[in-house]
Parts: structure tokens; C-alpha cells; sequence
């Protein structure tokens, strides 16, 4: 084992860590701990730059640009609709406003559920967590908690038929579906809902028990555009509700049909796009179809640009020596299939800061070995999704900065929230779900 290539590696995450916390980009901070790897790895600098580096990064675009685009124009149209703000209205009408925290987490759970991307979501839903926020008088803090509750946990890895990409490499790999081991999928779902929640009351009453208050901050240029609209204006509940319930049909009874589930979530979320216009065209009589549909097709590229650094990152570490030392580390342990794929997952999800960067390298480099083994691919399958989801929100996460920079926070004043909902609460079902996958399957 080469001690010097894996301290390299170390120091490469240690140095991602920092740039985080002190304000750096995923493409910057991505470039400067690839240049550490390389180095202490003995990489050629050119060969790991324009060969490794730029294989992942453009890699990424290959495998899963139409999927952020044709997301972020599913999220333009339902905002533009109105439909994102007139669903926030209906939680409320149901929750009440004595309960923002519940109600914000819920709607940003059924727009990722629904198909949008974590990396867009956030413009759609932070005008309306503002709105509730304000009146509530939360502080703005725990509108992380909110946010990656609702998009980086549960529907992201747990639920069956989710989009989301730590759902849809399983299947690239295993053959598996969208909907694997679903009884699973939902019972740890509903786990890390009601384990989150609870984290979200306990800190909200130990902020109001501090004095803290709700404080405004400036739209960013690019969520100022989901103006929260008169009630009135909105669109009915099912011209709002058709097009998420329809996507979520299309993915769970499609995946019964079509193996390429990159390319059902992709057709999915352009059919809810579709429908949301269709339904909603007087919505859209007085709007530059041509400006929103270029706006909406281009939030992919800023969506999916942090996503290909860290693959790309992800892309090094995997052609270094010390990625060899600890995979045949991962390899040499024998240990049961179940617990080698959560292991493996979580060790290269927690280095890349990405749960789908983790789950694509993890079954590029593991899944001969899984494919021969006696394993229940479903519950593989279900079991390294919620895995990916448990240390891939370490300070590095790209999808941080973006959340972070649109809500007007950082690492200092809300990562603790991250840490609890999105790293030791999925950490823990993780652990459980496995333990019980090997004692019974």
C-alpha cells in the first residue's frame, strides 16, 4: 500500500473541506485538489488534467445533460405557471401555518419526487420558503434544513420510482428498476422523514429559545424571477398537481417497460413539462416562449457544471494509486455483498462529495463483482442508493454552494443542519437496512 499516495488523497478531500467553508467554487476547489492527487500520486500533470480530469467532466455531460435540461425546463415552466407557488399554498391550506417547517420540506419533497433536480430546486422553492418563513418568524437558517431534508435524502435515495440520478446508475449496472425493493425503499424513506422532522422541531425551538428571528436578505438574480404571485392568479390545484402526478406515473409504470432509465426520467420529465404548458396555456399567452425555453434548457448547464467537476475529480482519484490501494483494501476485506457495496459507496461518495459520482464510480469499478455474486440485486440496488446519500454531503458537496449562495447562508451558520439531516440521520438507516438485509436475505 503507498502511504504517500494515500495521504495524498486525504489531504485532496482536506483541502476541498476548507475551500468550502471559505467560499471557493466546485470548479476551482475541484481543479486545486485534483493538482494535490496527481502530485502525490505521481500522476503525469498534463495526463491527469486534459486525459482523467476532462474524461469525467465531459463524461458527465455525455451520460446526464439531457436529464438536467430537461429538468430545469420542467422546473422554469411549472414556476412560471405558477403551479410550484399554488402547490405551496395548498400545503398550507392543509398543514396550517403553525407548521412552515413540515409544509416547506413537503413541497420541496414532492417537486424532487416529481422529477425536478436538487441543483434547480432550490430556485423554485426559495421565494415560497421566504414567504413562510417570514410570517413564521424562523430563523433563515433552517431553510436548509428544509431544503436538504426534501431533496437529498428520502426522495433522493429511499422512495421507489425516484428520478434522481442515485436512483437511475443502480440500474445502469444491476438491471435492476426505478422501483426496486420498494417495500424497503419505503419503509427507510418514511424513516429519515420522521427522523429529520423531528431534528427540525428540536432546533427550531432551541433557536426561538436563543431570540433568533427571521432576517431578509436580496433575492439572488436568478431566483428573483419566481415572484410569489396573488392567490387568485394561481393556477387551479389540478392544473398544478396533473403534471407531477402524471411524471410519477410515466417513471413507475414505464420502468416495467423500458431498461434505460436515464432515458424514462429524461421522456418523464419532458411529458410534465408538456402537460404543464398544455394545461396552463393562458398562463403562457403573454410570456417569450423563445426566452423561456432557452432559460429553461440552460439551467441544466449550471445545474449539471458542479456534478461534472466532481466527477471529473472523481475521475482522477480514480486513476491514482491510492484509489487502487483502496479499492483492493474494499476488495481484500471478503466482506458480504450487501455491506461491500454500502462500504465501497459510501467511502467514494464521502471523496468525491457526490452521491451519484460515488454510486457511478463505485459500479464502474464493483459491479462484475456484484453481478456474479448470489446477492438480491433490488435490495443492492436500494440499499447502495441510500448509502450514497449518507457521506456524500460532507463541506465539499457541490450542490452545498449552490444551496448555500441562493439562500444567502454558509457552511458557518447552517452545515450543522446538513450534517444531522443529510449525514448521520441517512447514515443511521443506512447501518440498520443493511444489518437486517443480511441477517434475512
Amino acid at each position: 500500500m503507498n502511504t504517500i499516495a494515500i495521504i495524498g488523497l486525504i489531504f485532496a478531500v482536506i483541502v476541498l473541506i476548507v475551500g468550502a467553508y471559505k467560499g471557493l467554487g466546485a470548479l476551482p476547489l475541484t481543479l486545486l485538489a485534483s493538482l494535490v492527487v496527481i502530485i502525490f500520486n505521481r500522476i503525469n500533470i498534463w495526463e491527469g488534467f486534459a486525459t482523467y480530469y476532462m474524461q469525467g467532466y465531459t463524461g458527465a455531460y455525455l451520460s446526464y445533460f439531457l436529464l438536467f435540461a430537461s429538468s430545469s425546463l420542467y422546473a422554469e415552466l411549472m414556476n412560471v405557471s405558477g403551479c410550484a407557488t399554488s402547490i405551496g399554498y395548498q400545503f398550507i391550506d392543509w398543514f396550517g401555518k403553525n407548521k412552515v417547517l413540515l409544509v416547506c420540506t413537503l413541497i420541496i419533497s414532492a417537486l424532487t419526487y416529481g422529477g425536478v433536480s436538487l441543483f434547480v430546486v432550490v430556485y423554485a422553492v426559495a421565494p415560497i420558503m421566504f414567504l413562510l418563513f417570514r410570517e413564521a418568524d424562523i430563523p433563515r437558517h433552517l431553510t436548509m434544513a428544509c431544503l436538504i431534508t426534501g431533496s437529498a435524502t428520502y426522495t433522493m435515495t429511499a422512495l421507489p420510482g425516484s428520478p434522481a440520478l442515485t436512483n437511475v446508475i443502480p440500474t445502469q449496472y444491476l438491471g435492476t428498476t426505478l422501483t426496486a425493493a420498494p417495500l424497503m425503499g419505503i419503509i427507510c424513506g418514511l424513516a429519515m422523514f420522521a427522523m429529520s422532522m423531528f431534528y427540525m422541531n428540536y432546533a427550531e425551538k432551541q433557536a426561538k429559545n436563543k431570540g433568533e428571528h427571521w432576517t431578509e436578505i436580496a433575492l439572488t438574480e436568478n431566483s428573483s424571477k419566481y415572484e410569489i404571485k396573488d392567490r387568485s392568479e394561481l393556477p387551479s390545484q389540478w392544473k398544478s398537481f396533473f403534471p407531477i402526478i402524471a411524471l410519477v406515473l410515466i417513471i413507475i409504470i414505464g420502468s416495467r417497460f423500458i431498461k434505460n432509465s436515464t432515458m424514462l426520467a429524461t421522456t418523464a420529465m419532458l411529458a410534465g413539462a408538456i402537460l404543464t404548458f398544455v394545461i396552463n396555456l393562458e398562463k403562457f399567452k403573454d410570456k417569450n416562449m423563445k426566452d423561456l425555453v432557452s432559460r429553461g434548457l440552460g439551467g441544466g448547464i449550471s445545474g449539471i457544471g458542479g456534478l461534472a467537476g466532481v466527477v471529473a475529480f472523481g475521475t482522477v482519484v480514480q486513476n491514482s494509486v491510492a484509489y487502487g490501494n483502496i479499492l483492493e483494501w474494499v476488495l481484500s476485506l471478503n466482506l458480504n455483498t450487501y455491506v461491500q457495496g454500502i462500504v465501497a459507496t459510501m467511502v467514494v461518495s464521502a471523496v468525491t462529495g457526490s452521491s451519484s459520482g460515488g454510486l457511478k464510480i463505485m459500479y464502474s469499478s464493483l459491479s462484475d463483482t456484484f453481478l456474479s455474486s448470489s446477492a438480491n440485486f433490488g435490495v443492492l440496488h436500494r440499499l447502495t442508493s441510500i448509502s450514497a446519500g449518507a457521506l456524500d454531503t460532507l463541506p465539499h458537496s457541490p450542490g452545498l454552494f449552490l444551496m448555500f449562495a441562493v439562500l444567502g447562508l454558509n457552511h458557518k451558520s447552517a452545515y450543522k443542519h446538513v450534517l444531522v439531516c443529510s449525514v448521520l440521520i441517512p447514515l443511521i438507516i443506512t447501518l440498520i437496512a443493511t444489518f437486517i438485509s443480511v441477517i434475512f436475505m
